[in-house]
């Protein structure tokens, strides 16, 4: 299995898409933290009785935005919150892990790989980068301001952190025919892994 990473605002998710316009079988913890806080949900349930009813919008749905303005101020709120959502999260990973076919080449894009230290249970460790200001500007596109993108930023682990533990970087510093480019090549290269490994053995599916 392959572990796929990168700071807020890296083009991780633009990376992730271009894996599965490949072949791979994404696993998108994202996209999986969004489903157990889901109306009706045990996990929304549980961050309200934690943070109070304000963390719900008038259509009863979570409103990310006043949890994340509590939450990112405060890494004691961060971590509470963690402890309900990642139980939850971990368990419905594992079960789209386990629906994976067998030769799939399965992307676990996990934004906090580095920071909840499971790094070394991945075959392969895919780490997107781009620099800090260019980030920045990412964010600011998408509506999020500057003291709320860098208040996320120092909640998460440092690029040096990152690549310490990656097998594999990925620049996004430039256009999408760049990354379209570089992510062609990592994924030629994990089908070259997954080729070489014998069967049975470890390998980056």
């Amino acid at each position: 299995m392959v572990g796929l990473t990168g700071g807020i605002g890296s083009g991780k998710s633009a990376v992730s898409e271009l894996l599965v316009g490949h072949g791979a079988y994404l696993v998108d913890a994202d996209r999986i933290a969004r489903e157990v806080v889901e109306p009706g949900s045990e996990g929304l349930a549980a961050v309200v009785a934690a943070f109070g009813p304000a963390m719900l919008g008038p259509d009863g749905a979570l409103d990310r935005a006043a949890l994340g303005q509590v939450v990112f101020a405060d890494e004691a709120s961060r971590r509470r919150l963690e402890s309900i959502t990642h139980p939850l999260i971990r368990a419905t990973m594992e079960r789209r892990i386990a629906a994976a076919p067998a030769d799939a080449i399965v992307i676990h894009d996990v934004p906090l790989l580095v920071e909840g230290g499971s790094h070394g249970g991945y075959d392969l460790v895919l780490v997107v980068e781009a620099p800090r200001e260019l980030r920045l500007e990412r964010l600011a596109r998408r509506g999020l301001p500057r003291d709320q993108a860098e208040a996320r930023m120092a909640a998460q682990a440092t690029d040096e952190q990152r690549r310490a533990v990656a097998d594999i970087l990925i620049d996004n510093s430039g256009s999408i025919d760049d990354l379209g480019a570089r992510v062609r090549e990592v994924w030629q290269e994990l089908l070259r892994r997954r080729d070489a490994t014998p069967a049975g053995a470890a390998g980056p599916a």
